[in-house]
């Protein structure tokens, strides 16, 4: 969903919320459940990980562990550094500390792969893209 669809969903929230409106009572009052079951860890987590990290190949993903592990992924404009990322939902609810995510990141030096560090920063803003997914899934979940 792009940033203005969720900020046009936003101010239609707010503005259909608020006291007094008498639509107020067409909001609906229940969010789908924080913690899903069906699986070993929370699926809104685990679905948003892998559409967020879909741009890579797989090596594993097991919804019982809650670990996803890519291949080595080098973007088509910088084919001298690649990247791969394992992504651990700890948790069976929907919170900010029940995923982690982890990179490694490598660049090519006279022919040879060699580590490199990765930003800290990084890592939390692809965190952060995913509990935002995931919070988006759940939301449309409730009026889906």
């Amino acid at each position: 969903m792009s940033r203005l669809k969720i900020a046009a969903a936003a101010l239609l929230v707010i503005a259909v919320a608020t006291p007094g409106c008498s639509r107020n009572r067409e909001v609906p009052t229940q969010l789908a459940p924080s913690r899903m079951t069906a699986i070993g860890v929370n699926a809104y987590l685990w679905r948003a990980a892998l559409d967020t990290i879909s741009f890579a190949p797989l090596l594993q993903a097991d919804a019982n562990t809650g670990v996803i592990i890519t291949d080595w992924y080098a973007a088509p404009n910088s084919p001298g550094e690649r990247v791969k990322l394992t992504v651990t939902i700890l948790d069976q609810d929907l919170r900010a500390d029940a995923l982690r995510v982890a990179a490694s990141r490598q660049v090519q030096q006279n022919g040879v792969w060699v580590e490199a560090p990765v930003s800290a920063a990084t890592v939390q803003k692809l965190e952060d893209i995913i509990l935002t997914r995931a919070r988006d899934i759940r939301r449309t979940t409730v009026s889906g």
